[in-house]
């Protein structure tokens, strides 16, 4: 088959799934339910990997939206669970104020992709503005304003939003239908091979 004809699934399920289940279990962590380092090592495969490779499915089809929520969120993810890892093996130490700054830089990000989320879904604008949201109060927890588990609860909505967006993808694929509606814009196309795909 020539490479131009090649159909690539839609990688919005994946994606999503991998975003909003990651973020789950570290907000989990954050709210005090569980102590281990497991959400750190999903950061580097679900959190980071899969996320990665939906990106660049999502080049390939054009989308550039997805393309670049995806690999950045996925890079997010490698790149926070190697911070922690490094600190727990002694090889550097994470400092407060320069966590609070990494997260205002991704609250920055989350907030101008909030802005191109409004050509998609309404829940692709609640992931990305709860998102931005999220972000801002882990800004305050590293600053020691806010308490973790008041961002952990906020991650938490943040986490089922997009876990209710990667549902929708992967049951519109099998159904060809929309059994759980994302409230897509007028303009995107509601073809099976055409359905959104997010962070």
């Amino acid at each position: 088959m020539p490479k131009d004809n090649v159909k690539w699934g839609n990688p919005g399920a994946l994606g999503l799934a991998a975003f909003g289940f990651t973020t789950l279990l570290l907000q989990i962590h954050n709210i005090g339910l569980i102590t281990s380092t497991m959400p750190i090592i999903w950061g580097f495969a679900w959190g980071g990997t899969a996320q990665i490779i939906a990106g660049i499915i999502d080049a390939r089809r054009g989308d550039t939206f997805g393309f670049t929520a995806f690999t950045s969120f996925g890079f997010f993810w490698i790149g926070l669970a190697s911070a922690f890892l490094l600190e727990w093996l002694g090889i550097i130490t994470l400092e407060g104020p320069a966590l609070a700054w990494t997260m205002i830089a991704w609250g920055i990000f989350s907030g101008y992709m909030t802005i191109g989320a409004f050509k998609i879904s309404r829940v692709h604008v609640i992931i990305f503005s709860s998102l931005t949201v999220l972000f801002a109060l882990l800004a305050g927890h590293f600053y020691g304003i806010v308490p973790a588990e008041v961002a952990g609860i906020e991650g938490i909505f943040v986490a089922a939003s997009a876990i209710y967006g990667s549902a929708a993808v992967l049951v519109h694929a099998q159904f060809r239908r929309w059994v759980f509606p994302l409230g897509l814009v007028p303009t995107v196309s509601k073809e099976p091979d055409q359905a959104p795909k997010v962070p």
